[in-house]
């Protein structure tokens, strides 16, 4: 169950700050984000060594696009395509809406159930296939939105509910001071209040499945000019990599 936050601030002159950690078997082997893909010179991505694709990345149009499994569908499907295809595919766009015009097209039986989300300086969107009909695509809202397995702030999901006073009681990122550091703690934490299970928290491990790696995301208002999106990354499993910018500032 992978976790996503997404803060839109319109008139603000970061207007989207996105945190995300990464659940995975931890022997699945990946690559950090970089330009990974000779064809998509215009992509930072995390790279899946198994099937080539990503889990989370960000173009030089400052659009970014991000994928969670459903419930029950961890992992690979024979006959169906990767469901990291999908980020590369959104980051083909220059703008959050043609790609979510484009991939809520795809036909859904060629995948695995999915969350995902594509966001630019301007629009967000959260596309739900969850197996029962066509992709579904609906606009997010302003302020803070969080995604795991389920729908959109799921009741249900005990580590949004517990995460969500967090991030708001949290200062977010302030990219032009370079500071990260209460979202960078939060992504990063592993406790969780008394008889809660062991995935409520942020940050967990059970078995060879856990909170692999973690990642932070700032996109400037188009105002702004040179200013270049922010992308900071921590890898937890299965060797440690401390907190790096993963574009050049």
């Amino acid at each position: 169950m992978c976790t996503l936050v997404i803060l839109r601030r319109p008139e603000h002159e970061w207007p989207v700050l996105i945190a995300a950690n990464r659940d995975e078997m931890i022997g699945r082997p990946s690559l950090p984000p970089a330009r990974h893909w000779p064809d998509r010179e215009e992509v930072v991505a995390g790279m899946d060594l198994l099937a080539g694709g990503s889990w989370l990345g960000v173009n030089d149009w400052g659009v970014v696009a991000a994928v969670l499994n459903r419930h029950a569908s961890l992992g690979p499907a024979s006959g169906l395509r990767s469901r990291g295809e999908l980020v590369l595919e959104a980051l083909d766009h220059a703008d959050a809406v043609a790609a979510a015009s484009a991939l809520s097209a795809l036909d859904p039986d060629a995948y695995r159930t999915f969350n995902l989300v594509v966001a630019d300086n301007r629009d967000a969107f959260w596309l739900r296939h969850a197996g029962t009909g066509q992709i579904e695509t609906h606009p997010l809202g302003d302020g803070l939105s969080l995604l795991a397995a389920g729908d959109l702030d799921d009741s249900e999901t005990r580590r949004l509910v517990l995460a969500r006073p967090r991030f708001v009681a949290a200062p977010p990122p302030d990219p032009d001071r370079d500071d990260w550091a209460a979202w960078q703690d939060l992504l990063g934490d592993e406790t969780r209040p008394p008889g809660e299970p062991a995935n409520a928290a942020l940050r967990f491990r059970t078995g060879d499945f856990a909170t692999v790696s973690s990642a932070l995301i700032a996109l400037p208002a188009a105002a702004l000019g040179e200013r270049k999106p922010r992308f900071r990354f921590a890898q937890w499993l299965p060797e440690p990599l401390s907190w790096r910018d993963a574009i050049a500032r």
